[in-house]
């Protein structure tokens, strides 16, 4: 049996670069508080995907482009989305097969972990602005909008042959 070269990367790339920029997008005071975890979703969705090729070095470095592109602190985005990603690498099987709603339950988790490992490191170097129960606003957004999310990396996946 041949063997099926990996290819897409610049198409996982490139939704990467879109939830960055959709990470630093302007919004008003009152909806940055909600503003989801663009480049989280991304990574889970691509390491449900994926897992033979998007794993926890994918999730570091996701991590690091987001530290540099919103100027926090180095390093806690990557140490979170690393966990994230090593989570939902030991998870994706049962995951993939889960309805939409416990999907959403699942993805609210993940991101939740990782926005409260980020917190952690905020608040030990005394940048933490907000209780930790604000935190989780993103999240819980994040998994709100998890479907068309989903919807859309699953298009651009099969659109482009990522595999």
């Amino acid at each position: 049996m041949r063997e099926r070269k990996a290819s897409g990367t610049g198409a996982i790339l490139v939704t990467i670069l879109l939830a960055g920029l959709l990470a630093i997008l302007p919004l008003p005071d009152a909806l940055a508080l909600g503003r989801p975890e663009w480049l989280t979703l991304v990574l889970v969705y691509w390491v449900i995907a994926l897992p033979q090729r998007i794993g926890v070095f994918w999730g570091f470095g996701v991590g690091l482009f987001q530290d540099v592109l919103t100027g926090s602190v180095l390093g806690q985005h990557a140490v979170a989305l690393a966990v994230v990603a090593y989570i939902a690498l030991a998870v994706h099987k049962r995951l993939r097969v889960f309805p939409p709603l416990q999907q959403a339950v699942v993805v609210f988790l993940l991101i939740g972990t990782g926005s409260l490992l980020a917190y952690i490191v905020q608040n030990a170097v005394g940048r933490a602005l907000l209780p930790p129960v604000w935190v989780l606003l993103p999240a819980l957004v994040s998994a709100l909008i998890w479907r068309p999310v989903f919807a859309v990396l699953r298009w651009t996946r099969r659109r482009f042959l990522v595999r």
